[in-house]
């Protein structure tokens, strides 16, 4: 939990649903995560096709443990980034 109580929840950013779910597998492996992060599909603003979305790694930090910074790497060697809060 952070300062304020609430969970903290980190969200990275993939561009497709392979890479989302390879790297859903490898984060639980590399940071040593309880439980696999939950992947969803993010349809861009306007778009129809299933091509033009994006894939979402939500992380729940319950401990608030986990560096932005190494998060940021992570989601970069997927072509993806970590949304700030």
């Amino acid at each position: 939990m952070s300062e304020d109580g609430s969970e903290v929840r980190h969200v990275l950013v993939l561009p497709d649903r392979d890479a989302a779910e390879e790297a859903a597998e490898a984060l639980v492996d590399r940071l040593g995560l309880s439980e696999e992060p939950q992947i969803v599909r993010e349809a861009l603003a306007g778009e129809d096709d299933a091509e033009d979305a994006q894939w979402l790694l939500i992380v729940e930090d319950a401990e608030d443990q986990l560096d932005a910074r190494e998060l940021d790497e992570f989601a970069a060697e997927w072509d993806g980034w970590r949304e700030e809060p």
